[in-house]
């Protein structure tokens, strides 16, 4: 391994759903343990951390980000004692662990929340958002609504004021312009910090703040009352830079610590004035995770992305979360996996840093589910209309086993019907898998210094059918060649690409480099290769 290899920027991250990932107890439910006794997969997957969504204590109104309690585990998933152990295996094998911060709200159960309630006299009253309604009980505050349907305003009989919250109503929003509120969300981040965590990855941070006149976001065109909004004045305000700074400024002083943000609800330009020095390490653009399957308008996206940053900046890539339907179903063909090795092979050689979500390495399809079956609030109050999330969190598949060897209890969430075919330990077994395609692909890029840091050329600027560009460093170049097309298709290939000194590292179509006739690369329908060869 490189001798400059920086874990966050040069490795790849692995965000783990800990529900779904693997129950040591038998109860239905993922926990830490589980995810200890897989580390060895992990790390022979070649991975180079590990992003766990929430796994703090929870009354799971919204799955684990509804906080009741910043500074402890939840018992489903297991105990401080658990996480420090598999914080230590982890490291023994290079493993990095990002813990996900839900720090814009809380739980309703947070005590937090309970003494804030309690009276408008409380301590803890202004840790919460609370206004007084003009117009009476009825009437919120403001025009603002909530991501999960409804006003974002909650009205208390007690104390006679309501609450803002962005999401369900069991997640009040926090109030970040109280210093108190400021100073005990730096106490979080040293906790854990503390412990040995690595990193974090900030669930909606750039809503921290909103607007200090509380002044009604302006309509737009939209379906959902949430998006005939413009969301101006409750989400992206200015004070949020005074955050980071302090944030940055606490993390710098912990060897190689690191932290990504959500944008949330953010244009790209948004997104990357958030990262850089005195910042975030890293965003999320989400235009990318979005894009049909069309290799112009992917280009588009990465080039936008990597002109809008900083020198100092870095960028990053994802193509599945917890909160998106699987790449697997929105680009796959069937049971055909061709084209998941073309998405792989451009996630994994971009510049910048790719994260993969579990089970995308066998190519993990969207559950489906009855209305019946429907755990998610967001889905269950916006049924039959297909915005919920359940289909992307089903259960690990690790082999044909009952429940997919995930549980010999029942799962908390059904599993994908198709375990029994698609699984890890029947594509260990096939040498043509997805699953060997995206480890063999993951060693390539450790091994190859240029995949890691190199720059980006793009060679195609019109790509109808193909993405080809080049990864370059001082020592080595390196080409990568997609076809996004079934058919056969060819790269024109200037003058300085010709020769006979490629080696190819990767190909899901071919073994050896092919000829170069008149200047043309040829290509095989759905083909995705990697060529290299030294600097001259």
């Amino acid at each position: 391994m490189d001798k400059n290899f920086l874990w966050w920027r040069d490795g790849v991250i692995y965000q783990i759903y800990p529900r779904s990932f693997a129950d040591s107890n038998n109860d239905g439910i993922g926990d830490l343990p589980g995810i200890t006794a897989k580390l060895d997969y992990l790390a022979d997957l070649g991975v180079d951390a590990l992003w766990l969504s929430p796994i703090y204590p929870s009354p799971d109104k919204d799955f684990g980000y509804d906080v009741a309690n910043y500074f402890n585990i939840d018992p489903k998933f297991g105990t401080l004692s658990d996480f420090d152990r598999l914080l230590n295996e982890a490291h023994k094998l290079h493993l990095h662990i990002i813990l996900d911060l839900v720090l814009n709200h809380t739980s309703d159960q947070n005590p937090w929340f309970q003494q804030s309630k309690s009276s408008r006299t409380n301590p803890y009253r202004d840790w919460y958002i609370w206004r007084d309604s003009p117009k009476g009980k009825k009437q919120p505050p403001n025009n603002w609504k909530s991501v999960f349907g409804g006003p974002g305003w909650e009205y208390d009989e007690k104390t006679k004021q309501s609450y803002f919250h962005m999401f369900v109503k069991e997640q009040p929003d926090l109030n970040w312009r109280n210093p108190d509120v400021y100073k005990k969300m730096l106490e979080v981040f040293k906790f854990w910090l503390e412990r040995g965590v690595d990193g974090f990855r900030l669930d909606v941070f750039n809503e921290y703040y909103k607007d200090d006149q509380f002044r009604n976001n302006p309509p737009k065109f939209g379906i959902r009352p949430f998006d005939q909004q413009r969301h101006i004045y409750d989400v992206s305000q200015p004070e949020m830079f005074t955050a980071l700074k302090s944030i940055r400024a606490l993390l710098d002083g912990y060897p190689e610590r690191y932290a990504v943000g959500e944008t949330f609800l953010a244009t790209t330009e948004q997104a990357a004035r958030y990262i850089g020095p005195e910042k975030l390490h890293a965003g999320f653009d989400f235009n990318f995770l979005t894009c049909p399957w069309n290799p112009k308008r992917f280009l588009s996206v990465i080039n936008k992305w990597d002109s809008l940053l900083s020198a100092n900046a870095w960028p990053n890539y994802v193509l599945n979360n917890h909160d998106n339907p699987r790449s697997a179903s929105r680009y796959g063909q069937g049971e055909n996996d061709e084209r998941l090795k073309v998405a792989a092979a451009m996630l994994l050689t971009l510049r910048g840093t790719p994260f993969l979500y579990y089970g995308e390495e066998i190519g993990m399809r969207n559950l489906k589910l009855r209305r019946s079956e429907i755990q998610d609030p967001l889905g269950i109050h916006f049924w039959p209309i297909p915005v919920g999330r359940d289909g992307c969190r089903s259960p690990m598949q690790w082999d044909a086993s009952e429940n997919a060897g995930f549980s010999t209890g029942k799962p908390w969430l059904k599993i994908h019907p198709d375990y029994r075919k698609r699984n890890l330990t029947a594509q260990k077994a096939n040498p043509n898998s997805l699953f060997n395609f995206y480890k063999h692909l993951l060693a390539i890029r450790k091994a190859t210094p240029a995949l890691q840091q190199g720059s980006f050329m793009p060679l195609t600027y019109d790509p109808r059918q193909l993405l080809a560009y080049l990864r370059q460093d001082a020592e080595q170049t390196v080409l990568v060649v997609l076809n996004f097309s079934n058919r056969k298709v060819r790269l024109a290939v200037g003058p300085q690409l010709r020769g006979s000194d490629w080696q190819l590292l990767l190909s899901n179509k071919r073994t050896s480099v092919p000829a170069i006739t008149n200047g043309w690369l040829p290509l095989m329908g759905n083909e995705a290769s990697i060529y290299i060869r030294p600097n001259k």
